[in-house]
């Protein structure tokens, strides 16, 4: 059993994995003095221990402890390098635009000796009078680090995590809740996942509901030569288009080639203008995309779609979406081939149909009774299949009549999984309003903003609330219910205060990998001291190179005022920047940091302070690089010799960019300067700088997270549906629900999306 893998995944869930029995662990041991030590190493991080936990790691041997502190050692960055540009930043070094004019003019049109400078390891001439040398541990012209350190602060947090004890029986629970989500996984969820994959075996009888996730089962068990026991969780064309296009991009949505070609493309697209790294980058995608297989993955996938439980018509029908893809996997994978041969009748018959498109489809018959304003026609299809009606039911409402449309929709309501049924309610308030701008954000990393559907005009403002209501009323009636059937021997409940501030994680997938919580996007994060510590990380095992991340802030103001304060403004009104670095050293990496703050936010009449990073470089933003703030009620030190800044117990939180990031720029926080909160977020957008981060859209997001449900709401009405009392102690409740326990969604989504 890989133990290091099961400790980085229990962090995930503030825990630690220990391979003990409970029968095994002494309530009333003493703790040991290695034991002390590492729960000081723990201190040093920011972490400290349940009474449990700790009584457990006095049955642990000291071999294990030292793996336990090197993992969270790594996951904290404890190793890395951490020195920023200048020294002592948070006292500026009054660098202005001049400094960077003269010196440029210095290195490209004065001859040698001419003026008076130093010349750097760079080659590059910094005259005297420019820029403060003392100051800087790399250029201050272009970026490039000359020194390095492994040292960091540690132990100056106010406030410590609790990390509470995993067995092996806990480690389980957590594999079986992802196998068996009833929601997408996220990007942390889903790297869990493929890590436990490698640990333990895939249940006999797994319930795998979503369509991706048997994707990662389905690679698993490929790659473990067990092809044949896939072919139970690939039940339509589709899937196994899926699995495909998954194997070879490592996406598990199916994106258009063409798609993925374009955006590559604009990855390399600088902000000077177009490149020639763009057009290699779109050929370089277009090479990654062809499609090669051996006969081992084509025998595989004839008899994956031979033995599809649809008849020909409907597998015809299925793959009649993505027809161009198809005609191209079908030649490349010798399915004409393969079909001619005996035991391959099913895959034959399939082909015939496909190829002499001698069939209808559903959507097409449902696009003609639309077009004919046949609403009856069109309600009877929609009907057939009820995610699709609840994909479309707000424009069918709006084109059909509302009470028609519910009406049709309440039928089929309570064959709809309840994520769909909360997406709904989620959605409904913004769409039906018609000054309300909505956003899509698909998985290439471009957040659009999508104007109101022209159809509102007919309505007023009361029929549009009247709609709101009515889909509410669905979704909440449909919910009460399923919590009704629940059994339940209960009689008391207790719902954490700060449940209502966590919107239920539906529609609001997260990409980026969280090595120490799990937190949903929309969780607000109180801030206990005056000052707000920013901070990127990048570079972590790469060589030496031009790699340029960007860690950058924008400040609005209540006046409609902007501030920015990134590498081309180190220093404006309450926020400090640690300097540009636009060169990684060897393997360590390196960091950026700007500090916020409140007071002087506060007394600028500051509203809203928008964190981003971004890749300047060509490319998409780089894999491992971590990004996240820091917090304390006490002030955090800034090295005035080597201008180091970061202290692991003082994370309150941060994520890591995963390989398959798709974006060039991602705002990943939000502080509401009045209350004094951080609003953790995920808003991929495409541009180099954080002015492509565009507040309108920001804005647009924060309003669509708080008008979701929370999930305090919807505990109330399974509190209502089960009769259960409502207490303010969670040691007098039956069932306590905490902001501990939210931290796992895959036990949230389990309870919640039965």
């Amino acid at each position: 059993m890989n133990n290091k893998t099961l400790t980085n995944v229990a962090l995930r869930y503030r825990a630690l994995f220990l391979d003990v029995h409970l029968e095994d662990i002494n309530m009333e041991s003493e703790t040991t003095a290695t034991v002390m030590a590492f729960i000081a190493r723990l201190k040093e991080n920011g972490f400290c221990v349940s009474e449990q936990l700790l009584h457990a790691l006095n049955v642990v041997s000291s071999d294990q402890l030292a793996e336990i502190t090197e993992c969270i050692n790594n996951v904290m960055g404890i190793n890395l390098n951490w020195a920023p540009l200048v020294k002592g930043w948070d006292v500026p070094t009054g660098e202005t635009l001049d400094d960077h004019i003269f010196t440029w003019f210095a290195n490209m049109f004065v001859k040698e000796g001419e003026i008076k400078g130093t010349t750097l390891p760079c080659g590059h001439l910094i005259p005297d009078g420019s820029f403060p040398l003392e100051r800087y541990n790399g250029c201050p012209f272009c970026g490039t680090p000359f020194e390095t350190t492994n040292f960091v602060y540690q132990g100056q947090a106010s406030k410590l995590k609790e990390l509470r004890l995993f067995t092996i029986m806990d480690v389980e629970r957590v594999f079986d809740s992802l196998l068996s989500s009833s929601t997408p996984l996220d990007g942390t969820q889903k790297d869990s996942l493929e890590q436990l994959l490698q640990v333990f075996p895939l249940p006999e009888k797994a319930n795998i509901t979503m369509k991706e996730t048997a994707m990662l089962v389905v690679k698993t068990l490929v790659n473990q030569g067990k092809a044949e026991e896939a072919s139970q969780l690939l039940k339509t064309p589709t899937d196994i288009l899926r699995y495909l296009w998954y194997e070879k991009t490592g996406y598990s949505q199916i994106i258009e080639p063409k798609t993925l070609v374009t955006h590559a493309a604009k990855l390399y697209y600088h902000m000077w203008g177009p490149l020639n790294d763009s057009a290699d980058a779109a050929q370089q995608m277009k090479q990654k995309l062809m499609l090669k297989y051996d006969r081992k993955a084509c025998l595989h996938v004839a008899q994956w779609l031979n033995a599809i439980p649809m008849t020909a018509t409907q597998a015809s029908e299925n793959m009649n979406p993505k027809r161009g893809m198809w005609v191209r996997m079908i030649r490349a994978l010798r399915l004409g081939e393969y079909s001619r041969k005996q035991g391959f009748d099913h895959l034959a018959e399939i082909l015939d149909v496909f190829y002499k498109q001698s069939y209808s489809t559903w959507q097409g018959r449902v696009d003609k009774a639309r077009l004919e304003n046949d609403a009856n026609r069109m309600l009877a299809l929609l009907k057939e299949r009820p995610g699709v009606f609840a994909r479309c039911l707000f424009a069918t409402m709006l084109r059909f009549g509302s009470n028609k449309v519910l009406n049709a929709f309440s039928e089929i309501a309570d064959k709809l999984p309840t994520r769909l049924l909360l997406s709904l309610g989620n959605a409904a308030d913004i769409y039906f309003n018609p000054k309300e701008i909505r956003i899509a954000r698909p998985i290439t990393g471009v957040t659009h903003q999508i104007e109101p559907n022209k159809l509102l005009a007919l309505y007023d403002d009361d029929d549009c609330k009247a709609m709101v209501e009515a889909v509410n009323d669905i979704y909440k009636t449909s919910m009460f219910k399923r919590y009704t059937t629940q059994p339940t021997n209960s009689k008391s409940i207790f719902i954490d205060p700060a449940l209502y501030c966590i919107p239920v994680n539906v529609g609001e997938r997260t990409t980026t990998i969280q090595d120490t919580s799990c937190a949903l996007m929309g969780t607000r994060f109180p801030i206990e001291g005056d000052a707000v510590r920013l901070f990127l990380q990048w570079g972590k095992g790469l060589p030496a190179q031009l790699l340029d991340m960007d860690l950058s802030c924008r400040i609005s103001f209540s006046n409609g005022r902007v501030s920015e304060c990134a590498y081309y403004n180190l220093t404006c009104i309450g926020a400090k920047h640690s300097g540009d670095i636009q060169t990684i050293p060897e393997m360590t990496g390196t960091a950026e940091y700007i500090e916020l703050s409140l007071l002087e936010l506060e007394a600028a009449g500051a509203k809203y302070a928008i964190f981003t990073c971004n890749a300047y470089s060509t490319g998409a933003i780089s894999p491992n690089l971590v990004v996240g703030w820091m917090n304390s009620a006490y002030p955090m030190q800034i090295s005035e010799e080597k201008g180091v800044a970061y202290d692991p117990s003082c994370v309150q939180h941060m994520v890591r960019i995963s390989e398959g990031n798709l974006s060039k720029g991602l705002v990943f926080g939000v502080l509401d300067v009045a209350k004094r909160e951080i609003i953790w977020l995920e808003m991929p957008f495409t541009s180099q700088t954080v002015q492509g981060a565009k507040i309108g859209t920001i804005e647009a997001l924060l309003r669509k997270l708080e008008s979701k449900l929370s999930i305090g709401e919807l505990l109330e009405i399974k509190a209502k549906a089960q009769h259960l009392k409502l207490v303010e102690n969670e040691h007098e409740a039956d069932e306590a629900y905490t902001y501990e326990w939210a931290l796992n969604p895959a036990e949230v989504t389990k309870l919640l999306f039965m």
